[in-house]
C-alpha cells in the first residue's frame, strides 16, 4: 500500500464531504477554488498557514495572458489599479523592446506584489461560496481507484491536522496547489526530477534614494547579477546573485550584502534602504511527470518550479487553474460527453506548457549568468539584435507573455482550434472576455443562427454583421472549434462534442461546510 492509499491514523469516523478539496491557498489554489464554487460546486480549500500569517511575496509580475484570464472573471482592471505597468524592457543595455507590440487589451507587464493578487482572488473565492480554512496541515491522502470511470463513484480522502485534532474530508476530486514542497505530490509518490540552477539568490523589497532612469534596472557581469523593478508605491523588488556566494537557502541575508551585489552588477545600489523583508532562496528547475493521478491533480509550483527569470511562475500556475477548473466542473456536473478524456486533457495540454516554461526561464537565467567575456559579448549582441528584428521580438514577447501558448487541436478539428481566442468585439457592445464571465462556453455566430438545444452556453454574435464564420470558445478563452460557415445542424454537432445538458452531479456529496 502506497502513501497515496494509506489512511492516516486517528481520523474521525464521520468525515465531511465536498465535491473538490483544494490544498494550498496561494494564487493558483484561490483561482481554482473560486472558479469551482462559481460553477456551483462545494469546494473546501485547506491552507497550512494561519489566517494572520504573512505569506512571503516572491511573485510580482502579471503577464498579458494572465490579465486576460482575470478579465474573464471581472478582476483584471482592479488588479491593474494596484500596480505599475511596464510597457518596455531593455535587456542588458540593448535596444528597448516595446510590449505595445502585444495584441492584447493588456500590452504590458503589471508589477504588483503577489499579496495583491491573492487578496483579490481570496475575496472572489469567498464571494462565490468557496470554504477556505487556514491553519489546516494536510498529513495524508488516499483514493479509491477501483471504480474509476463509472460516473458517481470513487472518492479521495484527505486527512489534515487542525487546532482541535485530526480531521478527514471525502471529495470526488482533490487538487494539490501546495507549492514546491507539495505534501500532495509526496503522498502520491510522484518524483520531482530536475536540478538546482541558482543556489543562493537574494530577494528583497527595498526603498531607493536614487531610483534608476529606466523602470527596469537589470544587468549581469562576470561575477554578479541584479534586477530592480518598481511596484509603483515607493517600494522596489530587488533580486541579486553573486557567483562566489556559497550560502545555503535559509541562511540569513542582509542589506549590506544585497547592496554590494547590486553595486557590482549595476554600478550603483541606487541608495537601497529600509527593506521590509529580505530572504535568501535556491532556484530549482523541476517538473512532475504526471499532472493527474486518478482523482488527484497537481497545479502551480506543486507540478513545476523554475527560476524567477521572466516572472513566469505565478502566471503559469494561474493558467493551470484556469485550464483545470472548467474541466472539473463539466465532469462533475455531467456536462461532458467523455469526462475522463476531458480530465486527462489537463495533463496533455498543460504539461508541455510547463516544460516550455522551464526551458524559457532556464535559458533566460543562463543568459543572465553567462561567464566569460565572449559569452557576455554574445549575450549583449543578441539583446541588441533582438531589438532590431520585429518577428523575433514578436515570438519572444508572445512566449513570455503567454499569448503565444496554444494547445493541440482536439480530435476531429484543425487550426485555429486550440489557439488563444483574442478579445473579439461582439454585438451589443460586449467583448468576448466579458461574455466569458458567465463561466461557460461562448458560441459566436452571425445573427439568425439557432442556439443548439439545451446547450449550457452563451450564444453571441459578431459586431461586424457581415461575418459568416462561427466559433466555439472554451471557458478558458481557447478555441474549441471554428468554421468559415456552419448550418444549424453543424453548430449542434460542434457543441455536442463538448457539452451535454447540465444536470446535478450524480450521487454527489452533501453540501455541508
Amino acid at each position: 500500500m502506497t502513501a497515496a492509499e494509506a489512511p492516516a491514523a486517528g481520523t474521525p469516523r464521520d468525515p465531511e464531504t465536498a465535491d473538490v478539496v483544494v490544498i494550498g491557498a496561494g494564487p493558483t489554489g484561490l483561482l481554482l477554488a473560486g472558479d469551482l464554487a462559481a460553477a456551483g460546486l462545494h469546494v473546501i480549500l485547506l491552507e497550512r498557514r494561519a489566517r494572520t500569517a504573512a505569506n512571503l511575496t516572491r511573485a510580482f509580475a502579471v503577464h498579458a495572458r494572465t490579465l486576460e484570464l482575470l478579465d474573464a472573471r471581472g478582476l483584471a482592471d482592479e488588479l491593474v489599479s494596484t500596480g505599475r505597468r511596464i510597457d518596455r524592457v531593455r535587456p542588458f543595455g540593448g535596444i528597448a523592446l516595446s510590449l505595445q507590440r502585444l495584441r492584447s487589451r493588456y500590452p504590458f507587464v503589471l508589477i504588483t506584489p503577489q499579496y495583491e493578487t491573492e487578496k483579490l482572488l481570496e475575496r472572489r473565492a469567498l464571494s462565490t461560496g468557496a470554504v477556505i480554512r487556514y491553519d489546516r496541515e494536510v498529513i495524508g491522502l488516499h483514493q479509491d481507484l477501483r471504480q474509476r470511470g463509472e460516473p458517481g463513484t470513487g472518492t479521495v480522502a484527505v486527512d489534515f491536522r487542525a487546532p482541535d485534532g485530526i480531521h478527514r474530508i471525502h471529495a470526488r476530486h482533490a487538487v494539490g496547489t501546495d507549492g514546491v514542497r507539495s505534501t500532495v505530490r509526496q503522498a502520491l509518490g510522484l518524483p520531482f526530477p530536475g536540478q538546482a540552477v541558482i543556489r543562493s539568490m537574494i530577494l528583497a523589497d527595498v526603498r531607493l534614494t536614487h531610483p534608476p532612469e529606466d523602470l527596469l534596472a537589470v544587468n549581469g557581469t562576470a561575477d554578479a547579477f541584479a534586477f530592480l523593478v518598481p511596484f509603483g508605491d515607493g517600494w522596489y523588488r530587488a533580486i541579486a546573485w553573486h557567483r562566489d556566494s556559497h550560502a545555503a537557502e535559509g541562511d540569513p541575508a542582509d542589506l549590506e550584502e544585497l547592496r554590494a551585489i547590486a553595486t557590482t552588477a549595476l554600478g550603483t545600489d541606487h541608495g537601497m534602504h529600509d527593506p521590509r523583508w529580505i530572504s535568501r532562496l535556491r532556484s530549482d528547475e523541476r517538473q512532475v511527470p504526471s499532472y493527474r493521478v486518478g482523482r488527484v491533480f497537481l497545479a502551480g509550483d506543486a507540478a513545476h518550479v523554475h527560476s524567477p527569470a521572466g516572472g513566469l511562475g505565478m502566471n503559469t500556475g494561474l493558467q493551470d487553474a484556469a485550464n483545470l477548473s472548467w474541466k472539473l466542473a463539466a465532469a462533475l456536473h455531467g456536462q461532458s460527453p467523455d469526462p475522463e478524456a476531458l480530465l486527462d486533457s489537463y495533463h496533455r495540454e498543460r504539461h508541455p506548457v510547463g516544460r516550455l516554461v522551464l526551458r524559457t526561464s532556464g535559458a533566460l537565467v543562463r543568459v543572465v549568468m553567462a561567464a566569460g567575456p565572449l559569452r557576455r559579448a554574445a549575450r549583449n549582441l543578441g539583446a541588441s539584435l533582438l531589438g532590431r528584428i520585429g518577428p523575433a521580438q514578436d515570438r519572444a514577447l508572445a512566449t513570455v507573455s503567454g499569448l503565444g501558448i496554444s494547445y493541440p487541436p482536439p480530435p476531429g478539428t484543425r487550426r485555429p482550434a486550440g489557439r488563444r481566442a483574442p478579445d473579439i468585439a461582439l454585438a451589443g457592445g460586449q467583448r468576448l472576455y466579458e461574455a466569458l464571465r458567465a463561466g461557460g462556453f461562448v458560441l459566436i455566430t452571425p445573427p439568425g443562427a439557432a442556439t443548439p438545444p439545451a446547450a449550457p452556453l452563451t450564444h453571441a454574435h459578431w459586431r461586424d454583421g457581415t461575418r459568416t464564420a462561427c466559433a466555439l470558445v472554451r471557458p478558458d478563452g481557447y478555441l474549441a472549434w471554428s468554421a468559415p460557415t456552419a448550418t444549424d445542424a453543424e453548430l449542434t454537432a460542434a457543441v455536442g462534442a463538448w457539452l451535454l445538458p447540465r444536470r446535478p452531479p450524480p450521487g454527489g456529496p452533501a453540501q455541508n461546510a
